[in-house]
Formats: C-alpha cells, structure tokens, sequence
C-alpha cells in the first residue's frame, strides 16, 4: 500500500468516526431533551396533585440530601421541593406545609497549606 493509499483510507476512517460520534452526541441530546421533558411533566403532575406518587416511587432522604448538596455545589439551581411522607399523604387530608430547605454542607475540604497533598484536594474535588 503507498503512502498516499494509507493517508486516504485514514482519513476516509477518520471521517466516519467523526459522522458515527456526531450522530451519537445527537441521539444522546435527543434521550436527554425527552427525558427531561417527562420528568418536569411528572413534577408539574405530582405539585397539582393530578398524581399520587407510590412509596416505591420516592428517593430516599439520604439521596436527595446528596443530590441537593452536589448541585448547590456545582452553583446549579435547587428545587425546593416537598418531602416524600407530605407527598404520600392523601390528597386534601393535610395542610401543606412550606417545604424544608436541604441540608447545609459542603462536602469539599478546606484547603491546606501542604503541597504534598495536592492530589487529595485539588483533584479529586472539583472546583
């Protein structure tokens, strides 16, 4: 094969790989676009009270906690949103009450004045 062959069918190759992670990303932001859009109708449903949610349904306090954390982390946006024994109750049965905010914490550690340990935090705690 000459060179001018072997550099052809590279880029021919290459190409391809480009068009097939294109097409990937793209299906992946589809997925993502329509899951979204279920999960904010769902939440629409669920705070109209259109839908009674199952205990099997609920994330567990400890992993909302986690989630709450990692977003006010990221500097992203935090619902306010009720807890699962108010969503479990029968519709009309209570009041609802104001719900609690997450809480507080950060999990990243303080920074150190020891550059040895650079790897525990600078790298592996985002930010």
């Amino acid at each position: 094969m000459h060179i001018g062959d072997a550099m052809s069918q590279f880029r021919s190759e290459a190409d391809a790989a480009v068009a097939r992670g294109s097409r990937a990303a793209a299906e992946a932001r589809a997925r993502s676009a329509a899951t979204k859009g279920k999960t904010r109708e769902l939440v629409g449903r669920v705070r109209a009270r259109q839908t009674q949610p199952q205990p099997a349904d609920l994330t567990s306090p400890g992993l909302r906690r986690a989630a709450a954390s990692f977003r006010a982390d990221e500097g992203l946006p935090v619902d306010r949103l009720p807890e699962g024994a108010e969503l479990l109750a029968p519709i009309g049965s209570t009041t609802a009450s104001g719900p609690k905010p997450p809480a507080p914490g950060s999990r990243r550690p303080r920074p150190s004045d020891d550059d040895e340990d650079f790897l525990q935090e600078g790298i592996f705690y985002r930010g």
